[in-house]
């Protein structure tokens, strides 16, 4: 009947416009838990003390953006991990990045932000669109791509999914790849690094890494 049809079609839009209205979700991962913390910086500092100060301002760069954060337990579960995004936007999964054992002694050699998508997330292309607005925002504040993930010899020879913002493919991360929302992994940086462990831990730098992490994320959702 005309009359239901055109009623059907009112609340049909008016719950898109609610939902529109809504602030937009970000679920933040803080990579690693207490029973795998990943691994180790130069001071012997663990990945996921680091990973919790950057998730933390990120969390405060996110909200005065005017964006809903939704942090997520340090379950050492994926599949709990998985679940606790659902319904959010985005997925991002934060994490701070080492260097292959052979080159422990050369760590210098190794700096800089990467970027990992999915291409089995359900949000692929979504994810991809996010991952390229935060890696161009990090740019764009002095930050800068590494490359030795996409090396033969130096990293894993590593797919490009956008080069230009220091973006890669991988499928074998299992947030990423079965987050039920788009979803990006961000390694902040090379803590087997020294000197970019230092900048890693400095307050200021690390603030101005989450705030362009923030303007990217808001850059890419609708």
């Amino acid at each position: 009947m005309p009359f239901l049809r055109s009623a059907s079609l009112i609340s049909r839009a008016s719950r898109t416009l609610a939902a529109r209205l809504l602030p937009l979700l970000v679920a933040i991962d803080i990579g690693h838990h207490p029973a795998e913390p990943g691994s180790l910086s130069v001071s012997g500092r663990a990945e996921l003390e680091f990973n919790r100060d950057l998730a933390f301002d990120l969390q405060a760069a996110l909200d005065a953006a005017g964006l809903q954060i939704r942090m997520l337990d340090t379950d050492e579960k994926i599949e709990a991990r998985v679940k606790a995004a659902e319904g959010a936007d985005l997925l991002v999964s934060i994490h701070h990045d080492t260097v292959p054992p052979r080159f422990t002694r050369d760590a210098r050699q190794f700096s800089g932000f990467a970027l990992f998508v999915s291409r089995e997330n359900r949000g692929a292309a979504k994810s991809l669109a996010c991952a390229s607005a935060i890696g161009a925002q990090l740019k764009g504040v002095g930050f800068f791509p590494s490359r030795f993930h996409a090396d033969e010899v130096l990293g894993e020879s590593r797919e490009f999914a956008d080069a230009a913002n220091g973006v890669h493919y991988q499928d074998e991360l299992a947030l990423v790849r079965n987050a039920p929302v788009p979803a990006v992994l961000i390694e902040a940086g090379v803590i087997a690094n020294r000197e970019e462990e230092m900048r890693l831990k400095h307050p200021v730098l690390r603030r101005r890494f989450a705030e362009a992490v923030a303007r990217g994320v808001k850059q890419c959702l609708p």
